[in-house]
């Protein structure tokens, strides 16, 4: 007898899971937020003992010889790159990326990117406008900035750890990484976490989505930074 009613209350408890749990699994499949709680779809602060680490102060001069600093990027999401107009290899292929992400959010008006020239001393605004004429850059908060170079450097090196550095004996002159950081609108570096549950901090910025992955294997990371930077934007 106490097996019937073992069996019974069983059968109970699996239909009352199946009302109440099963509809709103279907409905979080068909809406897509079944997602939601993936540790690959959230956005992580980047952390420096204990604080999320924010957008260091900085001002520099424009393309069109305007003082520009980080409180100008306030309510905007923003990617950060370090590149120079001379650059004979991967700065193309960076600044080809972030063409395609100014088209992706064309409609977005807090949406934007900084670019710092990590060789001050040629590219003046002049330069500097020429270059975005050049490549079509159309997005009005999208910020060519130069100055001083000590300045440059430390923001690059110390202030977002992206490396960067004058080198005579490769090409070009300069040696960087090609990464991109991305920033809130609040002005705190964001990023998706990988698969051991670690923010990736940076995203490769000089492997297109067609090329798929560079030769030592790295996989191309516009594709997620789209993503990512929907989100934001969304927040």
């Amino acid at each position: 007898m106490k097996k019937n009613y073992t069996y019974v209350w069983v059968s109970l408890i699996v239909l009352v899971f199946g009302i109440i749990f099963i509809p709103r699994i279907i409905d979080r499949v068909q809406t897509g937020t079944i997602v939601d709680n993936d540790r690959m779809s959230r956005l992580a602060f980047i952390d420096v003992n204990g604080e999320h680490r924010k957008v260091p102060d900085f001002s520099f001069i424009n393309q069109d010889s305007l003082f520009i600093t980080n409180k100008d990027y306030l309510g905007k999401v923003y990617v950060v790159e370090f590149f120079f107009t001379t650059c004979p290899s991967i700065c193309r292929v960076m600044n080809k990326n972030l063409i395609e992400l100014q088209e992706e959010f064309k409609g977005f008006n807090d949406f934007g990117v900084a670019s710092f020239t990590i060789n001050p001393e040629h590219d003046s605004p002049m330069v500097l406008k020429a270059y975005a004429e050049e490549h079509r850059i159309t997005n009005l908060d999208w910020h060519l900035l130069t100055g001083n170079r000590e300045d440059i450097y430390e923001l690059a090196n110390k202030g977002f750890y992206i490396f960067a550095k004058e080198n005579q004996e490769v090409a070009g002159g300069f040696e960087h990484s090609g990464m991109f950081a991305l920033i809130d609108k609040n002005g705190f570096m964001r990023s998706r976490l990988d698969a051991a549950n670690n923010p990736i901090i940076y995203y490769r910025g000089a492997i297109t989505e067609q090329q798929g992955e560079n030769e030592e294997g790295e996989k191309e990371q516009i594709s997620i930074l789209k993503e990512d930077i929907k989100k934001l934007l969304a927040e």
